[in-house]
């Protein structure tokens, strides 16, 4: 049941929005009492936090096993978190829309505990621009801090426009943005 009051807050979430869903209009939704919602949430927050939780736990999870793969360079390696990022939409795109559409809903205690590993993500990307910069992968004069700002830029914002069922499949956009993002878009 926590489940389904999970996928069904998610639904009603993205249509809605947070704010303006009540958790009555959860419980109705499914056909249970308010009880119901309270055994599993102490509230509309705990259950956004709980949202949030599981979609950046699930992103560090896949980030890692990327990361853990010594056979891949540093650039194929880049590829696979582009690529992850759009299958994630592709996967669990309203789970991303509420990840970055309702962030601010949270209190700034649990803001802070998500800031944390959103931060923690970023950083990892971060570390993998450094360790292509030293190994020569990468050009040795980059700013680590802003390509990865870059990159995640590019593929955060891809929820509000990345149709996967339209004329490029979630691989061929993973291919277009690691090619603009390691080869620019300037004529040699």
């Amino acid at each position: 049941m926590k489940e389904k009051i999970t996928e069904q807050s998610i639904r009603l979430f993205e249509k809605k929005g947070f704010s303006e869903t009540s958790i009555q209009d959860i419980v109705d939704s499914l056909g249970v009492t308010k009880g119901t919602f309270y055994y599993y949430f102490s509230s509309k927050e705990e259950l956004l936090m709980d949202i949030h939780l599981g979609y950046i736990n699930g992103l560090l999870v896949q980030q890692e096993r990327i990361f853990k793969d010594e056979k891949n360079s540093c650039k194929q390696k880049l590829f696979e978190i582009v690529f992850m990022l759009l299958s994630d939409i592709k996967l669990r795109g309203p789970k991303a829309k509420i990840f970055f559409r309702e962030l601010k809903n949270l209190s700034p205690e649990r803001h802070a505990l998500i800031d944390l590993k959103r931060d923690r993500f970023r950083l990892n990307i971060e570390e993998l621009i450094e360790s292509g910069m030293k190994n020569g992968e990468l050009r040795p004069d980059l700013n680590a801090a802003i390509i990865t700002f870059g990159i995640l830029g590019i593929t955060n914002w891809s929820y509000q426009w990345f149709n996967p069922n339209g004329s490029c499949t979630d691989r061929e956009v993973a291919e277009i943005f690691v090619e603009m993002i390691l080869k620019g878009i300037q004529m040699d």
